[in-house]
């Protein structure tokens, strides 16, 4: 099969595109030939080192297609059953062979595209808002990167369970996208500093919670935007590692919470994994949730995909289309 894989960390040149082996399943195991495959910025973090892993590796856990080939012991799937998953890497390639408990079924009604956008994006757009900090009428939340996969699919989410959402993104372009999806006020915060803009929109009495996928370049500014008992949800770290900071902030700014979370312990085990995936497909199925495909490259131009999303030059969800797959839009 045409795969990714990165024999040494470093910059996207290290995404080098090549013939390897089939998957073959083992037990336990189904094989998915890919139909479409996320990019998401942890796998950026994968191949820069900064969540180490052993080399070569194919990079990449998050992708939809169909079935073809079981494992022994695999009961509950078929050959030719359309899945999607996360979670598990390997999905840079044609195909990739995944414990058949993290495969998820799809929807009729859910394209492939649609649902490798979802698979991690979507659900970590899920557990913020309905598990980290529970969010409801009459509250007021921060988005940082409100036009990027994440940052859609939780203004849909939190707009629904009744928040007025404040957004931060970097052009006018991006701000209209993230007003259409239904952000009551956006920021562009190459123009204005805004933590001054929150505090003038919320007359200062600032916001219930900040959901950051930025990290370095705007924690300081958003301890700054939360009313008192307000929460730092910390779930990225898009232009840089957090640096040190003493916890006393936290009680001077007015007895503040910080919680770094991660999508894989919302979905450790199967139940859980099933419950958030068909709540999120269901959403999209029924047209509640709507997707926004930023960007499609083919497998072999991963390396431009990465370059372009770290340079912020993407909205909405990136995914890689294999070869044999790309005249295919959808399912």
């Amino acid at each position: 099969m045409k795969a990714v894989q990165i024999q040494q960390t470093g910059g996207p040149e290290v995404l080098r595109y090549l013939d390897l082996p089939e998957p073959e399943p083992a037990p336990g195991q189904v094989v998915v030939s890919h139909r479409a495959v996320g990019v998401n910025f942890i796998d950026i973090y994968h191949r820069t080192g900064l969540y180490p892993r052993q080399t070569p590796f194919i990079p990449g856990m998050e992708a939809a297609g169909v079935i073809t080939a079981l494992g022994q012991g695999v009961r509950d799937f078929t050959p030719g059953q359309r899945v999607a998953y996360t979670g598990v890497f390997g999905a840079y390639g044609d195909s990739n062979a995944i414990p058949a408990d993290k495969a998820v079924p799809l929807p009729e009604e859910v394209d492939f595209d649609t649902a490798a956008a979802l698979m991690l994006q979507g659900m970590t757009a899920h557990y913020l808002v309905h598990d980290t900090h529970p969010v409801g009428p009459g509250q007021t939340i921060l988005l940082h990167a409100a036009a990027g996969g994440v940052g859609l699919l939780v203004i849909q989410m939190a707009k629904a369970l009744g928040a007025r959402v404040i957004g931060t993104v970097s052009t006018p372009e991006k701000a209209a996208l993230a007003r259409s999806y239904g952000a009551d006020e956006v920021i562009i915060y190459t123009s204005r500093d805004f933590t001054e803009a929150v505090n003038e929109l919320t007359q200062g009495q600032g916001v219930d919670a900040v959901y950051d996928s930025v990290g370095q370049s705007t924690f300081q500014g958003s301890l700054g935007c939360l009313k008192p008992r307000g929460i730092l949800v910390s779930f990225g770290q898009s232009s840089g590692i957090i640096p040190p900071f003493d916890p006393a902030q936290l009680g001077s700014h007015g007895s503040l919470y910080l919680t770094r979370p991660s999508l894989f312990h919302y979905i450790a085990d199967r139940p859980s994994l099933m419950n958030r995936a068909s709540q999120v497909l269901d959403m999209a199925a029924t047209g509640a949730l709507s997707v926004t495909i930023g960007a499609r490259y083919p497998l072999d131009q991963a390396a431009q995909a990465h370059r372009d999303l770290e340079n912020r030059q993407t909205v909405g969800k990136v995914l890689l289309i294999p070869e044999e797959q790309q005249p295919i839009m959808g399912a």
